[in-house]
């Protein structure tokens, strides 16, 4: 084949250019990532203030997704409400789980094989 039919080929299938897709084919993904920390002070807003679940992540430093998992758990010490089928989180509520977590939280300890404080043998 010489080039100038290869050439032909080419622009009949679209692809010249770099390779890059047309806008309207492109598939919108939602950012599954930590949000941004909170453009905003938890302690000073009111008690009964609601917070989105992008909003509540944004404090807590999770995902919006680990929020939508622990939504699946009725037992779960975070707790929402639905209002017009959207979750809210109370500040209150939001609040009394990071101060639950910071009871919970363990103070992380040497690690070794023993398990009693002895050394690790080389």
């Amino acid at each position: 084949m010489d080039s100038k039919d290869e050439k032909t080929r080419i622009e009949a299938f679209g692809s010249q250019g770099c390779g890059k897709m047309p806008h309207a084919t492109k598939r919108h993904r939602k950012n599954r990532g930590v949000p941004p920390p909170a453009a905003f002070d938890i302690d000073t807003l009111p008690g009964s203030s609601n917070l989105t679940a992008l909003e509540a992540a944004a404090v807590i430093r999770r995902t919006p997704g680990a929020l939508e998992q622990w939504r699946r758990d009725s037992s779960h010490p975070l707790k929402w409400r639905y209002v017009d089928g959207r979750p809210l989180y109370r500040v209150d509520a939001v609040r009394d789980y990071l101060a639950k977590c910071d009871k919970t939280t363990k103070i992380p300890q040497p690690h070794n094989d023993h398990g009693d404080g002895r050394g690790v043998r080389p």
